[in-house]
């Protein structure tokens, strides 16, 4: 087990930043997942610490020594990158085997071990192909149980799922965390899909423009996202976005939708009259009968099912448009007029001016629905 710390680790192309001052720590046996939009820096941030890349400034340290000047085969890291580097000369088998022949492992524990690994990733059966023969799925699964095999002390993933199908990606997401904590390496994995990010991160680092723009757990993220640009990439559907201004009564705080009063639990009531983005991800919007207390009336325009799930796209009487998530085989209008409720405590408020997060989650039974 390592522990990695990453300070003011700085990359610039020409005039370009695109890792700037980057500050992390990643305890030992923890995996810490690089989140963002393409171009954001993750898979730059990931080569500086493998050091195949060099920073122009800061440092990268491993169990406290700086490792900023080693070369990378000094670093003790385990490395599965998007271009898969595979050896063309060498089977499958072989590129697997190679770092633990590289440690002179005996041949029946170095057999055992790349079949462990061939059949967690489902490739045990091309084992004997050659790299032209795979596909990309089984490429990218070839250099990902190379970088597994060898049980290193920290394991640098560059989003290794991207080219496996559906079935295996989820398979995947279920079955990685285990073993890694089972290992007990410690993990820094780049990718851009967040239900991979929550799926696998012990954290979440955020990265836009090469920075880190919000680093926590999961939930974290997910119920408190740091900004507006955080709250629209966690979550799919997007999350819906009214303009708002608060009003607050004595310490209570609410927002208006279609005349409807949406109370704010927690907000401070110094938000009154400032202008505001209401967030509200789909899935606490749900369809009830006309006389619910606080139903908001809705046209629903269209209905998308989309395997676990349906999507409807509704529009409030002031025209502003609203999507609703619920589980695929339950009940919903597919067209016409109808009422939905907002799940109470479930209002995210943003600065309009800034998109920066002014109130986020704080009712337990939302936070419980997402954990």
């Amino acid at each position: 087990m390592s522990h990695l710390q990453l300070k003011s680790l700085t990359k610039k192309y020409k005039k370009d930043t695109v890792v700037d001052a980057v500050n992390l720590s990643v305890n030992e046996a923890e995996t810490l997942v690089l989140f963002g939009p393409s171009g954001a820096g993750k898979t730059v941030l990931l080569r500086l610490i493998a050091g195949v890349v060099e920073p122009d400034a800061g440092t990268v340290e491993i169990d406290q020594e700086d490792m900023t000047e080693v070369e990378a085969e000094h670093r003790g890291l385990g490395m599965a990158f998007q271009n898969f580097a595979l050896f063309p000369h060498m089977s499958a088998f072989e590129n697997i085997a190679s770092p633990l022949r590289a440690a002179k492992l005996n041949k029946n524990d170095l057999k055992e071990r790349v079949g462990d690994v061939a059949r967690l990733l489902k490739i045990e059966h091309v084992l004997s192909h050659m790299p032209r023969a795979l596909s990309n799925g089984q490429k990218q699964r070839t250099a990902l149980a190379r970088a597994l095999v060898g049980e290193p002390p920290i394991l640098l993933l560059d989003d290794p799922l991207r080219n496996v199908d559906a079935k295996l990606r989820f398979e995947m997401r279920l079955e990685l965390p285990s073993l890694l904590r089972g290992r007990g390496t410690t993990v820094i994995y780049v990718t851009q899909d967040y239900k991979e990010a929550m799926a696998l991160g012990d954290h979440i680092a955020v990265l836009v423009d090469g920075r880190v723009v919000q680093h926590g757990s999961p939930e974290d993220i997910y119920l408190r996202p740091a900004n507006l640009e955080i709250a629209r990439l966690f979550g799919d559907p997007v999350i819906n976005r009214f303009e708002v201004n608060p009003v607050a009564e004595g310490e209570n705080v609410s927002v208006a939708l279609s005349g409807i009063e949406l109370p704010l639990h927690g907000a401070e009531p110094s938000l009154s009259g400032t202008a505001c983005v209401l967030g509200i991800r789909p899935e606490y919007v749900s369809f009830v009968p006309e006389n619910v207390p606080g139903s908001i009336p809705v046209n629903v325009e269209a209905e998308t099912p989309i395997n676990e799930k349906i999507i409807t796209l509704a529009k409030t009487t002031g025209g502003r448009e609203l999507l609703v998530s619920r589980p695929a085989r339950t009940n919903g209008p597919d067209s016409g007029n109808a009422f939905v409720t907002i799940k109470p405590g479930s209002g995210l408020l943003f600065k309009q001016s800034s998109g920066e997060l002014l109130h986020g989650i704080v009712n337990t039974q939302v936070t419980e629905a997402v954990a």
